[in-house]
């Protein structure tokens, strides 16, 4: 046991050390790219290191499984160089039982990253784009899937007058998988600081270029009637203008890991509630589920070549080839979520596939180097 949170002790500080070291270097090279490209705006080093540090999160957290391989391959290069590592096997302590507790430590340090770290990236992340947006000067569309259905913002048009832009909030019950068509929808126009001047209901929407087509409609003018009720009318058809296209409507869902993971079972209901595929949210809820095992992988796959006796040579090689294993395990993770998202493979091969094969692989390695 007391070897055990020896071993577990140096694997945390080795994790530190890289974990920093790769912090450190990350908001460097986010701090450069945000003074490249905001060079035009008048922001000091204090402003651009705060939009540094809240992208860190984010991009610390996606190498996460890198870092976890090169703190294994320090800590078994250091027992190995310390001659710790024959000391250990020697003792009669086989490299399975030895490596148990740098798994679980890893493992440990997966379930802290996705029940802690998860929802602070995904806060930073939207408050890092909310940031940029607004230097931007953007008034984005934006989505909101609930219980009532699918809400929308976007601009309507010029207002009466001819030069105040419109906005329009959209109400559907239903939509699409791309929300180019809705149902049972309700658009309501406003003026920003006159409120609204309009309100439609319609049975159904369709997003064509330029506007959105709409059919059985009830108009309800509210600017200047006294009676809107009285005074509204009905349409077969009609056409509001719209600023919106399909792949706008699509960016404006962003991405799964913008929803925090504790937030992702309601939003998915939500989803398919509402009609819309949730197989990207699907498939990154399950692989975040996974990321403690697919850390706890990343020490077997560095022990499979690091683990052994500094005097053996070609450690420099082993290294590498410990880094290129983990290195291909990373990426066929990434590939199999773009694979289940797009619902070309099932969600659970998808999601555990490649812990599974993370582990499977470097084991074996493991067990031929213990069996000799």
């Amino acid at each position: 046991m007391t070897l055990s949170f020896y071993i577990a002790r140096r694997f945390l500080r080795a994790f530190g050390i890289v974990g920093g070291a790769f912090a450190g270097i990350l908001f460097l090279i986010n701090l450069a790219e945000l003074a490249r490209r905001l060079s035009g705006d008048d922001y000091g080093i204090g402003a651009l290191s705060r939009f540094a540090l809240l992208k860190l999160p984010q991009t610390l957290y996606e190498i996460l499984p890198l870092v976890m391989v090169l703190a294994a391959v320090t800590l078994f290069i250091g027992l190995a160089r310390s001659s710790e590592l024959v000391v250990i096997r020697a003792a009669g302590r086989s490299a399975l039982r030895m490596l148990v507790a740098p798994v679980l430590v890893a493992v440990a340090i997966g379930m802290i990253a996705v029940t802690m770290g998860n929802p602070i990236v995904s806060a930073t992340k939207n408050r890092y784009e909310q940031l940029m947006s607004e230097r931007k000067s953007e008034t984005r569309s934006t989505i909101s899937i609930g219980r009532e259905g699918v809400w929308m913002r976007q601009g309507a048009g010029l207002a009466a007058d001819g030069k105040t832009p419109a906005q329009a909030v959209i109400q559907a019950a239903s939509a699409n998988a791309d929300a180019t068509r809705l149902s049972d929808v309700t658009f309501l126009i406003f003026v920003p600081g006159q409120g609204p001047v309009r309100r439609l209901r319609a049975a159904s929407a369709e997003l064509v270029p330029g506007a959105w087509a709409l059919t059985d409609v009830k108009d309800w003018n509210l600017g200047g009637s006294t009676n809107p009720e009285f005074e509204a009318t009905r349409h077969d058809s009609l056409r509001i203008d719209s600023d919106l296209t399909a792949a706008r409507i699509r960016e404006s869902f962003g991405e799964p890991e913008d929803v925090a993971l504790w937030q992702l079972p309601g939003f998915i209901a939500s989803l398919d509630a509402a009609g819309f595929s949730s197989l990207r949210h699907r498939v990154w809820f399950l692989s975040e589920l996974s990321l403690p095992i697919f850390l706890g992988a990343m020490v077997l796959v560095a022990a499979a070549f690091t683990m052994r006796h500094a005097r053996s040579g070609r450690m420099g090689m082993m290294v590498l080839l410990a880094f290129g294993l983990g290195l291909g395990m990373f990426f066929l993770r990434y590939v199999a979520q773009i694979l289940g998202g797009n619902g070309q493979v099932p969600l659970m091969l998808a999601a555990w596939a490649p812990p599974l094969i993370a582990v499977i692989v470097p084991l074996a390695f493991v067990l031929h180097l213990e069996d000799g």
